[in-house]
């Protein structure tokens, strides 16, 4: 039996609307080995099919038929550590897990790049499956089924201070609340914003961070689905953060601050949601990671 660990992702970054991404250091764990049927086991109690809908189980089997290999089943143990449809990309996690298992369990046939190919395919988008694959601040694009990308590596002086709501917010519901047209002005707007902010993670320019998250595009939208998320922006620029975005689409919201704060930060933001009456939402201090990678 082969062991995953599959990092957590963050998507957006405020103006890269399914453009930007990068890997932080929360894991969902997969062992995965062939098997006469389906047999899965999940080991946190969450509440995650076991039957042939499974995500990673598809997605293997997907890779399975690509390669013109019969597929049996697969056993499967998971262990889930990333919140679910909490816009840190739990789905690209299952994946990026399946696919880089199931290449191992065929013998690898499939290159790097393929697999990022077949996960942004499978996803629908490259912002979450690619760091989850790769690691690092990615900026990446679809071209002719191909996915077109750039990484650098995150400044281990970051901390991503993650605020998790105790409540689901899906990706298609909060795609719902976007309009279909957005004016020329608000192109402009988050086409020099995202790329201030590509160009200040590769750099290192933090001071650029604030102004390359702001977003006219889908945040707007969609933090008015999250409430209370407007007044924790607030109290998070007047606390000095780098930057403060919504994670994918939500309903995490997410602040980039300077490690050597992060601590009295994450103190003070967990303190401003008691005395707002969400004592159930979570402050998840994560770092930069790496890629998904198989365990030997």
């Amino acid at each position: 039996m082969i062991r995953i660990a599959v990092p957590a992702t963050t998507a957006n970054f405020g103006s890269g609307f399914d453009c930007l991404g990068a890997a932080l250091d929360c894991y969902n764990y997969i062992e995965m080995e062939e098997w006469d049927g389906c047999h899965i086991e999940i080991l946190d109690g969450s509440t995650v099919p076991t039957d042939e809908s499974n995500l990673i189980y598809t997605t293997a089997q997907e890779l399975y038929r690509r390669c013109g290999r019969a597929f049996r089943g697969l056993h499967i143990r998971q262990e889930n550590n990333i919140p679910a449809a909490r816009g840190l990309g739990s789905s690209s996690a299952c994946i990026a897990g399946g696919l880089l298992g199931a290449n191992r369990l065929l013998g690898e046939p499939y290159a790097l790049q393929q697999l990022v190919d077949i996960a942004a395919e499978l996803e629908g988008h490259p912002d979450n499956s690619t760091p989850a694959l790769l690691g690092g601040f990615v900026a990446a694009a679809m071209q002719e089924g191909s996915v077109c990308y750039s990484r650098c590596e995150i400044s281990p002086n970051l901390v991503f201070l993650a605020v998790v709501p105790d409540f689901e917010l899906k990706t298609a519901d909060a795609r719902r609340v976007l309009p279909d047209q957005v004016t020329r002005g608000d192109a402009v707007f988050n086409l020099s914003r995202s790329a201030v902010m590509a160009m200040s993670m590769a750099q290192g320019r933090l001071e650029n961070f604030r102004l390359g998250t702001q977003d006219r595009l889908h945040q707007p939208y969609r933090l008015g689905l999250i409430p209370g998320a407007e007044q924790l922006f607030d109290y998070w620029e007047k606390a000095g953060v780098y930057a403060c975005y919504l994670s994918g689409s939500g309903s995490t919201l997410m602040a980039i601050v300077d490690a050597q704060h992060s601590q009295v930060l994450a103190a003070g933001t967990r303190q401003f949601l008691d005395a707002n009456a969400r004592p159930g939402w979570r402050v998840l201090p994560l770092h930069p990671a790496g890629g998904a990678a198989i365990q030997e």
